[in-house]
């Protein structure tokens, strides 16, 4: 495979690139915990970096490496590490980057649950300041002498603000600040954080790259763009080889292993599968997405639909500007006249359930669920109203879905 082959053909071929055995296509699954070695010497090689190989399955697995292999390459990164789950690669990342007394700053516009990890560590004496990140000088004004890190979603879930990537990497570049993008509402089809100059890309593989619902899994990655050898908060023992590479070699050695968010051999490999068709997926999903929300912003027991792909979302033009499309995900607002359950009750082909980023269309009702524990007010501060549903648009034929809520909406 030449080097510069396109999206997909670099993630159907990935695992060619090294060899398999038996001539398989595709990494299977190593279901092993342990990996033996006949020179005792090369054990303590690979425990001390000096030889390559396998130490331990919560730090390395030969599939969950060509996984990570192939997710490098989706966002043009340098190094990855996978996750048993998003939110365990988020929480590792602050836990090894991260040092009691420092401050980071955050897009307010967050998924609840990372919402809620944010707050734990300000309880646990690592302070965060929550901006508005549409606008790159809330950021700024947000910026402290102990502020260590930015943390900013492409599009915001639920309410689909966009942040100011582009500003927010051009500032963080000049500060010296490591510079986190959760591209998973994007994913490495829609958008690469690399070319905003994110320092480090969260992806939830559970969504969309994934797609099928069947397997839990999160990754970072290093794009080689951040100075780690400025960065005090990098350990002694991980100050070696590429300078690039410090920072996720902290995050693997240090975080991965002390935190214990492993990923396992069968998710990786279902993930790694599903991975393949991203951008075939995802390009109908946006084509659904756009001809719902076209559909449901023209009905009149609809108040409001957020959708940055609509011309009247404040982000329009920025969305336009970053992304190949504006994502496959939107909420929106039911008339004061309709209710809310009665509504959703009516929906036969969509699906009632949490997750995104499948390949069926998801509707849940944001403030009664996912937000609920986070209470009123601070729902409020987000714009998500009691009225709010969340809808991830899957792969369906178009007019089953239009049709779906024609007639959920006519009852």
């Amino acid at each position: 495979m030449h080097e510069s082959a396109g999206f997909t053909t670099s993630i159907v071929h990935s695992d060619r690139l090294d060899p398999i055995e038996h001539g398989s296509l595709h990494k299977p699954v190593h279901a092993t915990v342990a990996y033996g070695y006949e020179d005792a010497r090369d054990l303590a090689g690979v425990f001390q970096g000096t030889h390559s190989g396998y130490s331990y399955g919560r730090q390395v697995n030969p599939t969950v490496s060509a996984l990570e292999r192939k997710v490098s390459r989706m966002e043009n990164g340098v190094a990855t590490v996978c996750f048993g789950t998003g939110m365990g690669a988020i929480g590792t990342l602050l836990f090894a980057l991260l040092r009691q007394g420092d401050h980071f700053v955050s897009s307010a516009f967050l998924f609840g649950n990372t919402n809620s990890l944010f707050q734990s560590f300000h309880v646990h004496g690592i302070d965060v300041a929550f901006v508005d990140a549409t606008r790159v000088e809330a950021v700024a004004a947000a910026i402290r002498p102990d502020t260590r890190l930015v943390f900013v979603e492409t599009i915001a879930n639920p309410r689909t603000q966009v942040s100011d990537l582009a500003h927010i990497g051009d500032l963080c570049r000049d500060r010296g600040l490591v510079y986190v993008v959760d591209n998973t509402m994007t994913s490495p089809w829609l958008f690469q954080p690399v070319t905003a100059d994110a320092s480090l890309i969260v992806n939830s593989l559970t969504k969309y790259i994934g797609g099928h619902g069947n397997a839990l899994g999160g990754a970072v990655t290093e794009t080689g763009r951040f100075d780690w050898g400025a960065f005090d908060n990098i350990y002694d023992t991980y100050r070696t080889g590429d300078t690039r590479r410090w920072g996720i070699q902290q995050i693997r050695k240090k975080g991965l292993r002390d935190f214990g968010a492993a990923m396992g051999p069968d998710a990786a490999h279902r993930i790694a599968i599903g991975s393949e068709t991203l951008a075939l997926r995802l390009e109908r999903q946006c084509a659904n997405t756009r001809a719902l929300t076209e559909y449901l912003d023209a009905h009149d027991r609809v108040a409001k639909v957020y959708y940055p792909g609509l011309p009247h979302h404040p982000e329009h033009d920025l969305a336009r500007e970053l992304f190949r499309h504006p994502g496959a995900l939107f909420s929106f607002e039911l008339d004061d006249g309709v209710d809310l359950f009665a509504f959703l009750n009516r929906l036969r082909v969509v699906v009632k359930s949490s997750n995104l980023g499948d390949n069926r269309t998801l509707a849940i009702p944001v403030a009664h669920t996912i937000y609920h524990e986070m209470g009123p007010g601070r729902r409020a501060s987000m714009g998500i109203a009691d009225s709010l549903i969340r809808i991830s648009v899957g792969i369906e034929d178009a007019d089953d879905l239009v049709g779906d809520f024609e007639q959920a909406l006519a009852g």
